[in-house]
């Protein structure tokens, strides 16, 4: 357990795991491009102790590998989230069902007694800033990308109150566009407990009070993201203190009504007005690995800054993955296995593969005894809480390796027939999907890669291949695996990944194949890359084809940038990529700022 970021820190650099930059870096996409290079290597936390400009040094890379994750969340390992979670609840493996369910929630009240301790006197509030004194321009919040609509701050713990008086509490993590001095946009979508917290006092017409604060324990800002089910009286507090093992410290802010965490390195005050127009905010280059387009959100007014005298600020990025909030994806992952072992007892495990970013790909190992149950589990995860957001879900038999996704896609593979095994239907999408039919709802599909038993048509015999010499296609790239052949095309004109898909499965190089992936020419030919791109870009109702092979059926996956000649009325964003400039310019200081010796760039094409 940390008391706060700083302690954190120490222990970081006492491990070899922090590494300070003393040189001035600017935090206008420098710093991203630093980060960006040591996350997708599994390096260090960075230490920027003199950002260009800015008053304040800034941490990042904080969760930036798995073994570093658990260590902020206080464990050995993250898996042993799930161990603290069953052993609370007492749960024996394989019993379950709604009896069990119902059972849990007295259990899960004891998270009550985890409930924050109020304190007079906080460090976060050392100093403090109101009105005309109020400036966020010193602190050191990054534009992150290069056609991001601004500086972000992006570790945001974003406290609100239910103004109906309900008392409850809420502790979210949305990202904020700083606007100017003394406000942000505050990013809170349709389905979150901040946006509906909004809501309630648009109806109520009055403003909403708003703290926001960063830093404190390393706990407290993975509580803000953990996807906590809705039960009276337990919230992210709560659970940052179960799994700390004790209370956080709460003061009262010195301008809102609203508890905020002691030890924060920083606290943001103010409120949000709903009578006021909202504001565009965006783009962003975000956690998809594509840009968030402008669209429209609320104003903070920050009333008041509050602050450590020797304040660290704590920042992250998001991007193209691997990112650090995989390992965060991930903690969540393993701490809520427990709770839907309870709810579907068959479930022997999930993963949702980093390509997947979090919504897009779930697989999941079940104990099968009956036919449709691959069926009856991916209903019942797409039920749970922000699971209802999954776009794709594997299924596939207890025993088999779930990570890396790629291998454990190429399993089910073997299982599943297209067409029979695989089932497309509607449903609510995370609003960040671009490719969906509407913002916020869209297609999924089922892949029932289990072992099929004689009611469902039993096991059909299939030889996966992969193909060396592949049909020569002018503007095509191609590449095959045992089972799987992706191929890239100059896309410009409606109906032409459905031809190219016509062509390549007329070949005898479509033998041994059961799923073909289509992308655009921007997409490296390596899995993770196209599953990430593929998916992304995929309404499976609009994009999934059962077409014939030399072997069979052939799932068809159209990841292509949909045009408006196919009927697609949405805008459609751009990858992420960092400028050349930036890149050169990082390439031509990184061993005078002392960092470890693979900086070369991340290859994004």
């Amino acid at each position: 357990m940390y008391r706060n970021l700083q302690a954190y820190l120490a222990d970081l650099e006492r491990r070899g795991e922090l590494v300070r930059v003393r040189e001035p870096v600017s935090a206008e996409l420098e710093i991203t491009e630093i980060a960006d290079r040591l996350v997708k290597r599994e390096g260090p936390a960075v230490l920027f102790e003199c950002v260009e400009g800015k008053d304040f040094p800034l941490a990042i890379g904080l969760y930036g590998t798995a073994p570093r994750a658990a260590r902020a969340l206080g464990v050995p390992h993250l898996d042993a989230l799930a161990e603290k979670v069953a052993e609370l609840l007492e749960l024996n493996p394989g019993k379950g069902g709604l009896k069990a369910a119902l059972s849990l929630l007295p259990k899960l009240g004891q998270l009550k007694g985890f409930f924050p301790r109020r304190v007079s006197r906080a460090p976060v509030q050392e100093v403090v800033l109101r009105g005309e004194a109020v400036d966020l321009s010193r602190l050191p919040v990054l534009k992150c990308w290069p056609l991001d609509g601004g500086p972000f701050i992006t570790l945001p713990l974003v406290i609100t109150k239910d103004p109906g008086g309900s008392g409850e509490l809420n502790l979210g993590m949305y990202r904020m566009q700083v606007l100017d001095k003394r406000s942000t946009a505050m990013h809170w979508q349709l389905h979150k407990v901040g946006r509906r917290h909004f809501d309630a006092a648009k109806r109520l017409g009055k403003r909403l009070e708003v703290a926001v604060a960063l830093g404190g324990d390393p706990i407290l800002t993975y509580a803000a993201t953990a996807p906590i089910p809705p039960i009276p009286g337990v919230n992210e507090f709560n659970l940052a203190g179960f799994l700390r093992g004790a209370p956080l410290e709460l003061a009262r802010g010195v301008t809102v009504d609203l508890p905020v965490p002691a030890e924060a390195e920083f606290i943001l005050e103010g409120y949000v007005d709903p009578a006021e127009d909202l504001v565009v905010e965006g783009p962003f280059g975000d956690h998809t690995g594509f840009y968030t387009l402008e669209d429209l959100y609320p104003r903070f007014h920050v009333t008041a800054i509050t602050h450590r005298r020797n304040a660290i600020y704590p920042a992250t990025i998001v991007g193209r993955p691997p990112m650090e909030d995989a390992y965060l994806i991930e903690a969540s992952e393993r701490l809520f296995l427990p709770a839907a072992r309870l709810i579907l007892p068959e479930i022997a495990d999930y993963h949702l593969p980093p390509a997947g970013i979090a919504h897009n790909w779930v697989n999941v190992a079940i104990e099968k005894r009956y036919p449709g149950q691959a069926y009856k589990v991916a209903g019942g995860l797409l039920g749970l809480g922000q699971m209802m957001f999954a776009k794709v879900m594997v299924v596939l038999d207890k025993g088999q390796a779930l990570k890396p996704g790629f291998p454990a896609l190429l399993e089910a593979l073997r299982h599943a027939l297209p067409g029979r095994d695989t089932l497309v239907f509607r449903g609510p999408m995370d609003v960040l999907d671009h490719s969906s039919r509407a913002v916020g709802y869209g297609g999924k599909l089922i892949i029932d890669g289990t072992r099929k038993l004689e009611e469902e048509g039993g096991e059909v015999p299939f030889t996966p291949l992969a193909h060396r010499d592949l049909p020569t296609l002018p503007g095509v790239r191609q590449a095959q695996w045992p089972g799987v052949w992706a191929a890239t095309l100059e896309k410009t004109r409606a109906g032409q990944a459905k031809a190219l898909a016509e062509t390549l499965l007329a070949t005898p190089q479509s033998a041994g194949i059961r799923l073909l992936l289509l992308t655009d020419a921007d997409t490296r030919l390596e899995p993770d890359e196209l599953l990430w791109a593929v998916l992304n870009n995929i309404d499976p109702e609009r994009d999934s084809w059962v077409m014939e092979g030399a072997s069979g059926p052939v799932l068809v996956l159209d990841g292509t940038r949909k045009l408006a000649e196919e009927g697609f009325a949405r805008a459609w964003p751009q990858k992420i990529t960092m400028s050349p400039e930036v890149v050169r310019r990082v390439d031509e200081r990184w061993e005078k700022l002392g960092l470890p010796r693979f900086g070369d760039a991340v290859a994004a094409d």
